[in-house]
């Protein structure tokens, strides 16, 4: 597959020189690749990002969490807290003061005409997971090698889908029951008492006052901070 790609950046170019011999053989090799790549597609499972939670394996890093769109398998990525912060701000929709790395990243590859198709984790070493994020400039595809974490926030900012391999998911997909995620809910949320909202550190503020919170904190960068706030606002947005 990669010299196929390969051969069509080089013969492309043998075209725009007026070697009429390429061109015929760039033409010759277009519905070939097209169809391997439509025959790779057809085998990839498409994943959705459900979330980031705290590792309980690693102290100080985050777990990403992903999961199948048309099945019960899950795939925890242990990933740092640059990283997690990323994640969490598009998750959020947030919107920080300053671009981040990534955002400065889509601005950047907008202006040179670059779009990402999409994102694709497709090792698995030693634990660790390899991406490449799949890009085009509306001419040829290229294959960009990626951190999960980067390719993942990557995708989030360029709304584009992430893909696994089979392989990698039998091998690392875990999967959780309806009892299961029913059981670490009910540990992770405090006690409901029936007639009385839920309350947090941020119950006793005003809707102006939280608003006013939620600007100091994005302003300060502090997004683990803005995300509590912004949930507080939707929480009482809910109950009216």
């Amino acid at each position: 597959m990669t010299f196929i790609y390969q051969q069509y950046v080089v013969d492309k170019k043998s075209v725009r020189g007026g070697d009429k011999d390429s061109y015929y053989l760039y033409l010759s090799y277009r519905p070939v690749r097209q169809k391997i790549w439509e025959t790779m597609q057809n085998k990839l499972i498409r994943l959705k990002v459900i979330g980031i939670s705290y590792s309980q394996t690693q102290s100080g890093a985050y777990a990403l969490i992903l999961a199948e769109e048309n099945g019960e398998r899950r795939i925890p990525i242990i990933i740092g807290g640059f990283e997690a912060q990323a994640i969490v701000i598009k998750l959020e929709n947030l919107e920080p003061p300053r671009p981040l790395t990534h955002d400065l990243f889509r601005s950047f590859a907008q202006a040179c005409g670059v779009t990402v198709e999409q994102v694709l984790i497709n090792r698995l070493r030693e634990g660790i997971f390899y991406s490449e994020i799949v890009c085009t400039d509306g001419e040829r595809r290229f294959h960009i090698d990626s951190r999960t974490s980067d390719a993942v926030a990557l995708a989030l900012r360029f709304e584009c889908p992430i893909f696994i391999e089979p392989q990698i998911l039998n091998e690392a997909g875990i999967v959780m029951s309806a009892a299961t995620e029913d059981e670490q809910k009910k540990q992770a949320e405090p006690p409901k008492e029936k007639k009385k909202p839920v309350s947090s550190e941020y119950g006793e503020f005003s809707v102006d006052e939280l608003k006013d919170l939620l600007s100091d904190a994005i302003s300060r960068e502090d997004y683990e901070q803005a995300a509590a706030i912004r949930d507080e606002m939707a929480r009482r947005k809910g109950q009216g």
